[in-house]
């Protein structure tokens, strides 16, 4: 009776070891059709091998003089920082201002409710860092753009329901005044 108790809670204890470790597995991993940015982690220093230039330091998401009005929001899929194909437009408009001006932006990157604060402020970093990077793929000036993560704070939708959780995965882009 022992050997079969001992044995049961042996195999429960593997079996949530295993889904705690296939919960994680797919975080930064490319997937099919995800493309543009190629970074993760803290090795956000680069796209597709390129060094991005230093980050503008200095001002906040969340001041008077940053108008957040100007573009639509990016969305991501769930725990993914890969830019979908029908957002890159949103992006390409976002490049050419920068292109064509003096103004700097800054991106915030947003999560869901779901997650720990920690993990969810990393995969809100990897997704303004991805649009970033894209941006200056398509010839933005990288001195031009800071980023920022929120992780889970500053919800669209704070109820708890895949509807919401989709508005709430995001970049905004703030355009500084």
């Amino acid at each position: 009776m022992k050997i079969q108790i001992f044995k049961l809670l042996t195999l429960t204890c593997a079996a949530v070891m295993l889904c705690s470790l296939a919960g994680c597995s797919s975080f930064g991993k490319k997937k099919n059709g995800d493309q543009a940015y190629t970074g993760t982690g803290n090795d956000a220093d680069s796209v597709n091998g390129t060094p991005l230039p230093d980050r503008q330091e200095g001002v906040s998401f969340t001041s008077d003089n940053v108008d957040k009005s100007k573009f639509r929001p990016v969305h991501f899929a769930f725990d993914s920082f890969a830019i979908d194909n029908s957002e890159q437009p949103i992006l390409d408009e976002v490049a050419d201002f920068l292109k064509g001006g003096s103004n700097s932006i800054i991106i915030a990157g947003f999560t869901d409710e779901r997650g720990t604060a920690e993990y969810n402020r990393g995969l809100g970093e990897k997704r303004a860092e991805a649009v970033r990077g894209y941006l200056i793929q398509r010839g933005a000036d990288g001195g031009k753009i800071q980023t920022v993560s929120f992780g889970a704070e500053m919800p669209v939708d704070p109820s708890s329901n895949e509807g919401a959780w989709a508005k709430n995965r995001r970049a905004e882009f703030g355009v500084v005044k």
